[in-house]
């Protein structure tokens, strides 16, 4: 497939493939982005991949839009296969106060909330794209069998850390912000933290792997993690 390259305002350029969500797109669109960052363009200002298109910001005073497209095209062929991104293993404890719409899940699937916490952390999804909020991953790769509605009325407050559904995908929100994807466990990594540099621990392009733990690992992981107690 041939994507596109459209103009974006006077200082951005979209590459685009389509409007739908494919993995195999995602992993191309990875590609691309890790090339064009690696290329080190005197002015390239920002690389924003998502589902199915990259955003490229430039600076207009040190290349036009044609000088920025005739670069780009010739990263359109990259393999696919030339990006790894890394692997990330998230501490979860699923349920209880951390996961309050497990049962949910569970009930609207015909499954047990044991076989969601089985389902749920047995793959390993690839980060589409972050947005949202800074640091929310979107999560591709979910088990199809526990998939579930959006609730009717958000919350007004979903903890940093938590592990939502929504749909046919997953995701952790890094903040304490309003939601509405179905909670289903929490983890005491620190997603964001705009004193570090990175400030945001998960990347586009990186696999995540959820790992079970208790309420006690969680509690010892979290003190450590944010340098106070979660009570």
């Amino acid at each position: 497939m041939q994507p596109t390259i459209k103009p974006a305002g006077d200082s951005a350029l979209v590459i685009s493939f389509g409007e739908f969500i494919d993995e195999e797109v995602t992993t191309k669109i990875h590609a691309i982005a890790d090339a064009v960052e690696k290329a080190k363009f005197e002015w390239l200002v920002e690389v924003v991949p998502a589902y199915s298109t990259v955003y490229i910001f430039y600076d207009p005073l040190k290349a036009s839009f044609s000088e920025v497209k005739a670069a780009i095209e010739s990263r359109l062929q990259v393999s696919p296969e030339s990006f790894k991104g890394r692997l990330v293993e998230v501490p979860v404890v699923y349920g209880g106060e951390y996961g309050p719409d497990i049962g949910f899940v569970a009930e609207h699937n015909g499954l047990t909330v044991d076989d969601v916490i089985e389902i749920h952390s047995k793959p390993t999804y690839r980060v589409f794209f972050l947005g949202f909020l800074p640091g929310f991953a979107y999560l591709g790769g979910m088990d199809e069998r526990i998939s579930a509605p959006r609730l009717e009325k958000p919350r007004l407050k979903v903890p940093a850390g938590s592990v939502g559904i929504a749909g046919k995908q997953t995701g952790i929100y890094p903040l304490e912000s309003p939601g509405g994807w179905r909670l289903i466990g929490r983890t005491p990594l620190r997603l964001f933290d705009p004193e570090r540099e990175p400030p945001t621990l998960l990347r586009p392009g990186d696999m995540v792997r959820f790992v079970p733990i208790d309420e006690s690992e969680f509690r010892e992981f979290y003190e450590r993690e944010w340098g106070e107690k979660n009570d």
